[in-house]
């Protein structure tokens, strides 16, 4: 039978209704299942950490994140890891936030002033430590990635030693593995004897 348009309207209406309310209702149970498991995967962490385990935390995170080549310094954009950074420093090492070096890797629409400031908040490094910032230039993508406080590059100063020192607790730590790696990498050494490409121009 055909409908008049407002019986119409309505029942397209509740069918739309419904529609959203089933993907909300999943949506909402998916996010109790994801807090459950954050909330025992804390429950599996006994605390106070001891100092061993902290130290390697930071060791962990600084073979990953920080720099390989030059000074003891790490780089990152979330405010969480970069607080634990500085913590770590101070409670494992000894090293005050007040003696850290700071740089800023912001886009030109951002105030520096600002976000240095955040950065100073958040961290204690004080304000005069913070160096020449390095401004993006504008392009098409930034919006895909924007990041609200820019990123930050946490510096300590003659810190060499200290890079490798760090490097030797993660030696520690992979003791059981490397013979294997080293096996390995012995195997497909040919790998590392990739002949260059020639510039035909």
């Amino acid at each position: 039978m055909p409908l008049k348009p407002e019986y119409r309207k309505k029942l397209y209406t509740r069918a739309v209704g419904v529609l959203n309310a089933g993907a909300q209702s999943q949506k909402q149970r998916r996010e109790k299942q994801v807090a459950l498991i954050i909330k025992n995967g804390q429950d599996e962490i006994n605390k106070p950490l001891s100092m061993q385990s902290y130290r390697l935390i930071g060791a962990a995170l600084y073979w990953a994140e920080g720099s390989k080549t030059r000074l003891f310094q790490l780089t990152n954009s979330d405010p969480v890891m970069i607080l634990f950074w500085v913590k770590w420093l101070n409670k494992i090492l000894n090293i005050q936030a007040k003696i850290l070096k700071a740089r800023l890797n912001i886009y030109p629409q951002q105030n520096e002033s600002n976000i240095k400031t955040f950065w100073s908040d958040l961290t204690g490094i004080p304000l005069v430590n913070f160096g020449k910032s390095y401004i993006k230039p504008l392009s098409k993508n930034y919006k895909k990635n924007n990041l609200y406080y820019g990123t930050i590059r946490i510096e300590v100063p003659k810190s060499t030693d200290l890079r490798y020192r760090v490097y030797g607790w993660i030696k520690a730590v992979l003791a059981d593995i490397e013979p294997h790696i080293i096996k390995v990498e012995r195997k497909w050494a040919r790998l590392k004897t990739v002949a260059r490409p020639v510039n035909m121009v």
